[in-house]
């Protein structure tokens, strides 16, 4: 298969690219030339479009952080019984693939490699015409190539595929590459493998379509700055009535493509011929990218036109000296909201609708300068081809309507996504904790019962602690010199300080971490406010932890709100007697210090008589 490398002179800084797949490798071709080509001109799918919104879909949760990981996750489950991946959700992909257990040029990931023997539900698919063979003839294989030379290659099978609790569609079996060989970053990347949700027979989206599973189309919501995580839905739902739409050809390019036409900053239209955004691929948007790459001209324009909106403001060299990004240091009063300090970007499509852009759509924070903001637009090389990443669409609802052919942007919260749409979503269950293998038995991806939620507190509740066990499947010797870290990530994610988290026992559990914590009143209080402890048990019972990847995945085993310890009349006396008897301790003390004092005073100046005889001293020798 060939591949069409879209290269940028200046990417950006490596550490916000570390572990990334970027998406700027586009096959030119979706299939080998003995394998059948797909489009959305198939009667199948038409003859579907009047059932779309009576189908399920599966609602996941995506996990870390398009810049500090250089991707999101999803979670899958595998085969009977599940056993769970961490998949980065790429749209320029068209093949789902994790390692297979037989791999021994596979790296150390999240999660155990798939036993395929594990599974009662595996099968091998068979070599066949419309599929690349092995050397054997035996089974059909896949290949992909990116664009820094990683690779990864197996052979491909099928099996049920479940998508979690949130998930109102049942598992299905699907074709999936089960690797025997990774190189470069996919060796060396936490993330288990890749989902591919591009146009492709491979695709999980293609291929759930096909079976009539779900409606042709999918949604992303990528989370905030420095906040990560989202939303993922597979299948079709009522889409806000306040969506911008843009036209998607799928005849243009294999890729999701937009319908751009101008740029605009703080209002003002950039002097640029629309043609500029057709080059090549056209504009492409592709989850698995991180930043965005304008052709030459309209990034010169983006530049400028920015440049001129903050001329007021102190440019400053990037965080990584070998790359020249473009910084801007601003007042630290003013870090937690750019938007009063950089311009809005609008996106105006071919329909003349425009989608607006905040400044964490085109900016990322500076890694080293508190305050400082850096360009996270760059130029496309010579590549005439427009690829707009995830830094643009964060915090937005992204729909990918494959049917009608369209792509939709719906700016909201992404962390608070379904109360947004108005929905509710149960919290999903996690598997059990591993024994060494990864098998999830037990595991039911169907919908979660409804009703309310068992964490509802007390009003007259006076609470001293809450506590919480969990298991991370990160071994002992390799968590242990992170703890204080964690520590960390966990007060940030409960919103408490970091002086109220208490690890209260840690020990190994085969190749996981077993880990109790306890969350205790803030130093000025003696107890937990009802309000803050709803906060805390719902983030723990909804499993809204996000930890960065070196930690790997967590499962709550089990929480509890422990109340206000209330004192026995002996135990009040015992502390008032404590109380009295430290005082005249301190009170003796004093005391004593003071004696000594004027001891001291006398001994050094002793009193003398006024009449007294002085004794005449010596005269010594001139």
């Amino acid at each position: 298969m060939e591949f069409l490398v879209l290269a940028s002179a200046n990417p950006t800084s490596p550490a916000l690219l570390l572990h990334s797949l970027p998406a700027m490798v586009l096959p030119l071709y979706l299939s080998t030339p003995n394998s059948s080509s797909r489009t959305s001109s198939n009667p199948r799918r038409l003859l579907q479009r009047s059932e779309s919104l009576n189908r399920p879909n599966a609602r996941m949760r995506l996990y870390d952080d398009l810049l500090r990981n250089g991707y999101y996750t999803t979670r899958l489950w595998i085969g009977t019984p599940p056993q769970r991946f961490a998949l980065i959700v790429d749209t320029g992909s068209t093949v789902t693939y994790v390692p297979c257990a037989s791999c021994e040029m596979c790296g150390r990931h999240q999660d155990p490699k798939f036993d395929p023997e594990e599974s009662s539900t595996y099968k091998a698919v068979k070599c066949n015409i419309d599929c690349t063979c092995d050397s054997d003839k035996v089974n059909c294989i896949y290949e992909r190539q990116y664009a820094e030379m990683s690779t990864s290659s197996g052979v491909l099978g099928e099996d049920l595929i479940s998508f979690g609790n949130q998930s109102e569609l049942a598992p299905q079996r699907a074709v999936f590459g089960c690797e025997n060989l990774e190189t470069g970053d996919l060796y060396s990347q936490p993330a288990d493998g890749i989902m591919g949700l591009g146009r492709g027979d491979l695709s999980v989206v293609d291929q759930l379509v096909d079976k009539g599973a779900i409606s042709d189309s999918f949604s992303l919501c990528y989370g905030g700055m420095d906040i990560g995580g989202g939303s993922m839905v597979l299948g079709g739902f009522t889409t806000p009535s306040d969506m911008v739409f843009t036209h998607s050809n799928p005849v243009r390019s294999p890729y999701y493509n937009l319908d751009l036409k101008e740029i605009h900053i703080a209002g003002k239209r950039l002097s640029l011929n629309p043609s500029v955004f057709d080059g090549k691929h056209g504009t492409v948007l592709d989850s698995g990218t991180t930043y965005a790459y304008l052709p030459e001209a309209a990034f010169l324009a983006f530049k400028d036109g920015i440049m001129k909106e903050l001329s007021s403001l102190k440019q400053i060299r990037g965080p990584d000296p070998n790359y020249n990004d473009i910084c801007f240091s601003t007042d630290e009063s003013e870090v937690s909201h750019p938007s009063d300090t950089f311009p809005a970007v609008d996106m105006v499509f071919g329909s003349g609708k425009k989608f607006t852009l905040s400044p964490e759509n085109y900016l990322f924070r500076h890694s080293k300068v508190r305050g400082a903001y850096c360009l996270g637009v760059f130029q496309n090389g010579k590549d005439p081809t427009t690829l707009l990443g995830g830094i643009v669409v964060r915090n937005t609802l992204v729909t990918y309507d494959r049917e009608n052919s369209k792509i939709g942007f719906w700016k909201t919260n992404c962390s608070e996504l379904w109360e947004r749409l108005h929905e509710s979503v149960s919290p999903p269950a996690m598997p059990p904790a591993s024994d060494g293998k990864n098998s999830t038995p037990g595991v039911t991806p169907t919908l979660a019962p409804t009703g309310a939620p068992p964490y509802v507190l007390p009003g007259e509740l006076q609470i001293g602690k809450i506590t919480f066990d969990m298991s991370l499947n990160i071994s002992y010797s390799d968590l242990k010199p992170h703890i204080t870290e964690l520590a960390e990530f966990i007060a940030q994610e409960l919103e408490v300080n970091t002086s109220q988290v208490h690890m209260l026992k840690f020990a190994a559990n085969g190749n996981d971490s077993l880990i109790g914590w306890a969350v205790f009143p803030a130093d000025s209080t003696d107890s937990i406010s009802n309000t803050t402890a709803a906060v805390i048990v719902a983030r723990l019972a909804e499993d809204r932890l996000q930890f960065p990847v070196m930690f790997g995945s967590y499962e709550l085993l089990g929480w509890r709100v422990e109340p206000k310890e209330k004192r026995s009349w002996r135990q009040r006396s015992y502390v008032v007697a404590l109380s009295i008897l430290g005082i005249l301790v301190i009170a003796l003390s004093v005391v004593g210090l003071w004696f000594l004092w004027r001891h001291r005073q006398r001994t050094v100046n002793p009193y003398k008589p006024v009449n007294a005889a002085v004794p005449e001293q010596e005269l010594q020798p001139l």
